[in-house]
């Protein structure tokens, strides 16, 4: 994809994503988007073998050179009651969360 995202094409995005822009927001972001396809676009350009794995980045973790990950042990937080006392509603030791309404899309 050698296409840049020009302003109308910028525009629907900014609609279908619901964002409220100024003229000056909408150019900056539409550029460091720009900016970003450009970015991707010479990584992609990168001569690759095909018998490079995708995940390859050079140093091999084993665990000869590498400690095994170490567990997961669920350790629960001494005083909950002062990380709920900073959420704006609680009941029962949960964070109540509002409903975000639901809106569709056209």
């Amino acid at each position: 994809m050698s296409e840049l995202i020009d302003q109308e094409t910028f525009a629907h995005l900014v609609g279908l994503a619901a964002l409220q822009l100024d003229p000056a927001e909408a150019e900056y972001l539409r550029q460091q988007l720009n900016n970003q396809l450009k970015a991707i676009q010479e990584l992609a350009a990168i001569p690759l073998d095909n018998d490079v794995p995708a995940n390859l980045h050079g140093v091999s973790y084993t665990t000869a050179i590498s400690p095994a990950p170490r567990a997961d042990v669920w350790r629960p937080y001494p005083h909950p009651d002062d990380i709920l006392e900073q959420a704006p509603q609680a009941e029962d030791g949960y964070i109540i969360v509002p409903d975000i309404p639901h809106t569709n899309l056209e």
